[in-house]
């Protein structure tokens, strides 16, 4: 099992994809990008903390 701080060959794969895609995006499309990945990273973790306030 890879340690929590490292990326599995998918999500790098994955990683990659994303960057080339990122790449051509205008200043105003990154920003969007950026704060929309933010958003759901915040809701990643509010479902996380939900799940172990369960336990």
């Amino acid at each position: 099992m890879e340690s929590s701080g490292q990326l599995t060959l998918e999500q790098q794969f994955q990683l990659q994809v994303i960057q080339s895609q990122v790449r051509n995006l205008s200043l105003e499309q990154a920003q969007d990008y950026v704060v929309e990945i933010m958003r759901q990273m915040m809701v990643k973790d509010n479902l996380v903390k939900q799940l172990f306030k369960g336990r």
